[in-house]
């Protein structure tokens, strides 16, 4: 059985408070402080939040981050969503309404490097 297609759910009203490691989608309508690493997608829900880094492929997000978000692909903001922190993606998709309070990089992700940000061109804030 491939449990890499399964989707996690964190329902509303559930709190997490540490570190999420899986290869398999994600749906958050709950609060996770702390890190989260997937190979898949993340989706945080107009009850979501999560407070820490969030590392995945594509993820869209219609609730509340607070942090670093690290992805690979795709970041799209619906118009209740609430952003603050660092973003690295590889492109970002934002609906009028979205609060987006970030340092954001575009472009291919690559590593951070004693804090200095490698790919400074492709550096932008909001």
């Amino acid at each position: 059985m491939d449990t890499s297609s399964q989707q996690n759910v964190i329902a509303q009203g559930t709190k997490i408070v540490g570190d999420i490691e899986s290869k398999g989608p994600f749906r958050i309508d709950g609060t996770i402080q702390g890190n989260i690493k997937t190979d898949g997608k993340v989706v945080v829900g107009k009850s979501g939040n999560i407070k820490g880094t969030l590392q995945a492929i594509n993820v869209d997000i219609e609730g509340q981050f607070s942090g670093k978000l690290i992805l690979k692909g795709t970041l799209s903001l619906k118009s209740s969503a609430r952003i603050e922190g660092e973003v690295q993606v590889n492109k970002l998709a934002v609906e009028p309404g979205a609060s987006f309070n970030a340092t954001c990089s575009m472009g291919a992700v690559k590593a951070l490097n004693n804090g200095e940000k490698t790919n400074k061109e492709a550096e932008r804030s909001a």
